[in-house]
């Protein structure tokens, strides 16, 4: 482990692993406040979604829309693999200091095989000092509800 502050990343590639393993499912997304990097790249207003399928991302941008939680789609590609390289270890935890939502990503896509899979880092928008949306009280926001339920009723529902 090179970083202390990613050890939560360890604990959700686990869960990522197992819930894919043993439950084999046909579709997962996971929510976590993962990086400050992601603070960095798109502040409060969106969160960073992360996938390797493209209809599964584009389906959860489309409930984005609707839904007024916002994402923003950044990418995965071998190219970062090489951050999270070990010459003492199969692989890192964290890639350094450039592309850390990235990199952190990345890393989580290991775990989940083939299954077309989604991961949205809302570290910038599960909380907020203050806010005008009355649905969203200032401190804790509850950002992701509104979005799953509209990605789900738009893609699995009747």
């Amino acid at each position: 482990m090179q970083n202390t502050d990613a050890e939560g990343r360890l604990v959700l590639a686990d869960v990522l692993h197992y819930a894919n393993t043993q439950f084999k499912p046909k579709v997962m997304v996971n929510l976590a406040t993962l990086t400050g990097a992601i603070l960095v790249a798109l502040g409060h207003e969106h969160a960073g979604l992360f996938s390797n399928d493209d209809d599964v991302a584009n389906g959860l941008l489309g409930a984005s829309e609707t839904s007024t939680e916002k994402l923003w789609r950044l990418p995965l590609a071998k190219a970062y693999d090489k951050l999270l390289d070990s010459k003492n270890a199969d692989m890192k935890n964290i890639g350094g200091r450039l592309a850390g939502s990235i990199t952190a990503a990345q890393f989580l896509q290991r775990f989940v095989g083939d299954t077309p899979w989604a991961h949205l880092d809302i570290a910038g928008t599960a909380f907020k000092g203050t806010s005008s949306d009355p649905r969203e009280p200032a401190w804790a926001t509850g950002f992701g509800v509104r979005l799953l339920n509209q990605w789900v009723k738009d893609n699995f529902e009747g």
